[in-house]
């Protein structure tokens, strides 16, 4: 018999590309979805956060106190935490970003191992199929050129490098004709595509739309400065989700400086009310309790973020990354504190997409993606969740729906034929 891995992956849509390139690499082996049985755990690592890094050695001790399977550590936590945590005997087998393709050579090895890889690789994966999926997450490129002041990222997944277009299409055209028609494009810093290729987002968008197939394209987080003239071209597509995800991380003028960010809040102020008008959902980042984010400085950006058309939130409160500039910026926010202001900014932009929500009057493009407590549930044109009673089977439908019902955390819709 085979033996069974299981794929614990943490952070970012780009790990969970990653981990789909592994499953798809795979030979030799039973995926399982039931880590209890898994006789290998392959655990795609984050590091954000020193929080993070707690997450992924708290999940090593859970393995190691039920069936100890034999563990190995890749993703960006490999290159801050895998080299102790080999030695420390917690893990058979560490290996980088750029090496995930090499799977079944490395699971092989008879000893413990640490191969890193490099962070110039550029990934030419090509995935044909989705498991358990309707929809297709694509990453089009790696790394990030920004350096804002908390976060780590760029030093574990290198500079901005993209993808190969051609490789992009060919992806996309196979994943299409295997009945996938929504694409989720994703990237360590998505709106850099094309800065080393003399391309851009907005020419592989079009290119895209092309593929037979392709219904609906969506994207991960872009940056204010990325919606380029030649991007807004592009808004009145109806293959473009009616939402995008904008990057802000403040609405403060003087912490955007602090965090080292390229936005400036009166041009996001304008961008997001272009967008609005366009019939655009907007959804952003926010991180409370950095350092430096005196109570003045609060009230400003709450001031500010209630004058913006925000419908969707990440938000979250600020964990201390070693190694980063932030780490050592003082006075520190205390984390009672932190957490009341992201509990504020969060209730105001769910008042925001509750009225979002109820302003529509256009019927809601839906692909509904799975099925829990009775409801098929999917995602609209807004990227607003929608729960559907149905006597059918709707998992991987599209469904024009005109007629549901606006509730506070989702939309609701009977559907018959």
């Amino acid at each position: 018999m085979s033996k069974k891995i299981y794929f614990k992956t943490f952070g970012c849509r780009t790990n969970l590309y990653d981990s789909q390139v592994m499953k798809s690499a795979l030979q030799g082996y039973e995926i399982t979805e039931n880590e209890a049985e898994a006789d290998v755990v392959v655990i795609n690592s984050c590091t954000v956060t020193n929080g993070a890094d707690s997450n992924v050695r708290n999940y090593i001790s859970k393995l190691e106190k039920s069936s100890a399977p034999k563990i190995y550590l890749t993703g960006c936590g490999a290159h801050t935490k895998g080299e102790q945590l080999l030695k420390e005997g917690r893990v058979a087998g560490v290996f980088g970003q750029s090496e995930k393709q090499k799977i079944n050579k490395l699971l092989e090895k008879p000893e413990g191992f640490y191969e890193i890889g490099d962070l110039k690789f550029v990934d030419d994966s090509v995935v044909g199929e989705f498991i358990g999926k309707s929809r297709a997450f694509i990453k089009i490129q790696e790394g990030c050129n920004f350096r804002c002041s908390y976060c780590i990222i760029p030093y574990v997944r290198g500079d901005a490098r993209s993808l190969d277009e051609s490789k992009i299409i060919e992806q996309i055209t196979r994943l299409a004709a295997n009945g996938f028609g929504e694409f989720i494009l994703t990237g360590t810093n998505l709106g850099s595509y094309g800065v080393d290729t003399k391309s851009s987002l907005a020419k592989l968008l079009k290119k895209i739309s092309y593929v037979r197939g392709v219904r609906r394209i969506r994207l991960g987080s872009i940056e204010p400065i990325q919606v380029t003239d030649e991007f807004k071209e592009l808004l009145d597509e109806p293959w473009l989700e009616k939402h995008l995800h904008i990057a802000l991380q403040h609405t403060s003028p003087k912490m955007l400086k602090l965090m080292n960010r390229r936005n400036v809040y009166k041009q996001d102020k304008e961008l997001f009310e272009y967008l609005r008008n366009k019939g655009f959902a907007i959804g952003t980042d926010f991180i409370t309790g950095h350092p430096g984010e005196s109570e003045e400085l609060w009230q400003e950006a709450m001031r500010n973020a209630q004058e913006l058309p925000l419908t969707h939130l990440h938000a979250f409160t600020y964990s201390k990354r070693d190694g980063t500039p932030s780490a050592i910026m003082k006075p520190e926010i205390d984390g009672k504190t932190a957490k009341k202001r992201l509990h504020e900014i969060e209730a105001l932009v769910k008042e925001k997409n509750y009225a979002f929500r109820k302003e529509q009057k256009v019927p809601l493009q839906v692909l509904i993606e799975s099925q829990k407590d009775g409801f098929y549930i999917g995602y609209d044109q807004f990227f607003n969740q929608i729960r559907v009673k149905s006597a059918m089977d709707l998992v991987g439908n599209w469904l024009e729906i005109e007629d549901y019902e606006v509730k506070e955390e989702f939309n609701y819709a009977n559907f018959e034929v």
